[in-house]
């Protein structure tokens, strides 16, 4: 039998990702909808807490390495960038102090809903670096990473959940995340872009939540 074109198979390929394309966009509007309110509080809070914009825009490094700037609720002070570097460490003086409590809660990374609806991000996938720090990728890997559209949330965001603290025990914070955590953080990236389909999203959603949830008797 001859064997089937190119063409017929990337058939399940293209239907697969077509598939969590509808689910991340049903997701974030019904995500966008029933947050409505605590969306809305959030907002109040950070113009009250601080001066400057609700949302801290910043490029990052899309799928196929298109840029595009993320949408997050700002947890630090509009001249954070000009202060220090890019990564967070520990209890950071450039954060708010209402940036504390939405960044333990992942709070801040909700206005990332918005980013899914324009198709820039998806619900699930490797979170969009800084090109600062894309240019420290391997080739073989940066293929691997930057093949489907970065997340809200996966694997390697879950397991560096308390980055900013080993960051802090560093004594060059910079050189260490690209040292260790980039490295470690990529390999995680890079295992699950291989892989990902609906379902695989579907679990990432779940981890996602119970691991917040078990998370609700820490102290921010």
């Amino acid at each position: 039998m001859a064997p089937r074109p190119p063409a017929a198979a990337s058939r399940p390929a293209a239907a697969g990702r077509a598939a969590r394309r509808l689910f991340d966009v049903c997701g974030a509007l019904l995500a966008l909808l029933a947050l409505g309110p605590l969306l809305l509080l959030i907002a109040l809070v950070v113009r009250l807490d601080a001066p400057g914009p609700v949302f801290f825009r910043q490029e990052r490094v899309g799928r196929h390495g298109v840029p595009f700037r993320i949408h997050k609720f700002r947890t630090m002070r509009v001249d954070a960038p000009a202060l220090g570097p890019a990564v967070t460490v520990g209890r950071d003086p450039r954060i708010t102090r209402s940036g504390h409590w939405l960044r333990h809660w992942r709070l801040d990374e909700l206005a990332q809903f918005i980013d899914v609806l324009q198709g820039t991000m998806s619900l699930v996938g490797p979170r969009p670096e800084v090109p600062r720090y894309v240019a420290h990728y391997p080739a073989a890997l940066k293929d691997v990473v930057l093949s489907v559209r970065p997340g809200i949330t996966d694997p390697a965001s879950l397991a560096g959940l308390d980055e900013s603290a080993e960051l802090a025990a560093a004594a060059d914070p910079e050189a260490h995340y690209i040292r260790v955590i980039l490295p470690r953080k990529l390999a995680l990236q890079a295992d699950y872009a291989r892989q990902a389909t609906l379902a695989s999203d579907l679990r990432m959603l779940a981890r996602t939540l119970r691991v917040l949830a078990g998370r609700r008797g820490d102290r921010p």
